[in-house]
């Protein structure tokens, strides 16, 4: 999980800076092999999203808990970050969802568009925190395979 703090506008080269948290529960190898791929070492659309970060700020351990479906539930970073999303939903009850577009970071996967209620950032520590009500949320799915 990371959060970003985007000084200005988003695709300027080194301007981001970031916090990346790594769940408690991940084993040493774990831990090393996220961090890998989430700092771009590991190269592919990663990397190119890593040039834009200026300032890695820490490097946090702390439990997650990601109960997203289908564009709805909840993520919680310890006492960090938490976000509550509900997806919107066509005239006839379907959910509103992206596929194979530039919303969905995930290709191959549908980016299930939705609302979230609650948008939490409470990182006094490293200069960030914000709170978000009502405002536009992206969920999609991914699985990470050895």
């Amino acid at each position: 999980m990371e959060v970003v703090k985007i000084p200005g506008n988003v695709l300027t080269p080194q301007s981001w800076k970031r916090v990346s948290y790594v769940d408690a529960r991940a084993t040493d190898e774990q831990r090393a092999a996220i961090l890998d791929a989430w700092h771009g070492r590991l190269g592919g659309p990663l990397a190119d999203l890593n040039d834009l970060v200026g300032e890695d700020v820490a490097i946090e351990t702390a439990p997650i808990e990601h109960n997203l479906k289908g564009g709805e539930g909840t993520l919680v970073v310890g006492d960090k970050i938490r976000a509550t999303m509900a997806p919107y939903r066509s005239a006839y009850g379907a959910v509103t969802t992206l596929r194979d577009s530039i919303f969905s970071t995930i290709p191959g996967a549908p980016a299930y568009i939705a609302k979230a209620s609650e948008h939490v950032v409470n990182i006094p520590e490293h200069g960030m925190v914000w709170t978000f009500k009502d405002r536009n949320a992206i969920q999609g799915d991914f699985l990470l395979e050895a």
